[in-house]
């Protein structure tokens, strides 16, 4: 049997104030390289507890906006707080309430997994031990692993893990599971996920639709230095007037027809097919 829903399955009720105060406010943001605009003009704001999706093809402009953010590169306008402070002002300040995982990272071949998570929290007043991280991340078994040796989705988890290390308020997560395996990526949404319920700020990015929609609470969909969309899930699908459509088997006996179940709120079309419907 085959369904067509008049709403998105997974609707939110989530409106664009429901997260509460803004940690991150972004106003006429613009970076130019040469001739090349790769942030055009763009305005959001991120809610403090929420996972917020930049999504977009690549060469959109989400890494230069996130460098931005993260106090690594300067805009050439606009304005960026960051949980309050200036972050052209108040670099420092910001950036030691912020964690940090970049598309890729270099580390000490020489140094173990646990050794590594320790040389980066003594860069801070106040870090996270390196056994918590490890059970936080799944990778106890590898303490003693030096980092070359891991699995690309075991590095990924590692590279968290330091973003992790000062605990900080705010996570930025620049294209995290790119080249993973569908396992590995899995685990790491997981990971993401456990970081919301714990009452952290994530920002997100990605040019995959289902990462987007399956981690994030609202998004901004970049194109060309531009944000040409901005909302819930389920709202961006809702503007496309997208239907989903579920199939299944009904067994021997059941009573339900094709036209109670055309009579049912949310379906829009429901037909029968041979053996099954």
């Amino acid at each position: 049997m085959a369904l067509a829903s008049r709403q998105p399955v997974g609707a939110e009720t989530l409106s664009a104030g429901g997260q509460g105060d803004s940690i991150v406010t972004v106003r006429d943001l613009t970076k130019r390289y040469g001739r090349t605009i790769a942030v055009d003009g763009i305005s959001f704001d991120i809610h403090r507890g929420e996972i917020f999706g930049l999504l977009g093809p690549n060469g959109a402009g989400k890494t230069t906006t996130l460098e931005i953010l993260e106090g690594i590169r300067v805009a050439d306008k606009g304005d960026v707080r960051v949980d309050g402070l200036d972050i052209r002002r108040n670099r420092r300040a910001a950036q030691a309430r912020i964690g940090v995982q970049l598309q890729a990272t270099t580390l000490f071949e020489e140094l173990t997994v646990r050794e590594t998570l320790a040389l980066f929290g003594s860069f801070y007043p106040r870090a996270i031990s390196p056994d918590s991280l490890l059970a936080d991340i799944a990778l106890e078994e590898k303490a003693r692993a030096r980092p070359q040796d891991l699995s690309g989705g075991q590095r990924q988890r590692l590279a968290l893990a330091l973003a992790l290390v000062n605990d900080p308020s705010l996570v930025f997560l620049d294209e995290p599971t790119t080249g993973l395996d569908p396992q590995s990526r899995r685990m790491l949404w997981d990971t993401i996920l456990r970081l919301r319920e714990r009452g952290k700020t994530v920002v997100l990015t990605t040019h995959f639709m289902d990462e987007a929609q399956s981690l994030a609470d609202r998004i901004a969909i970049l194109d060309a230095g531009r944000i040409i969309a901005q909302d819930t899930p389920a709202g961006l699908i809702g503007t496309l007037g997208a239907k989903a459509t579920i199939e299944g088997v009904v067994e021997p006996g059941n009573v339900v027809s094709v036209d109670e179940l055309r009579g049912l709120a949310a379906v829009a079309e429901a037909r029968e097919r041979g053996g099954g419907c």
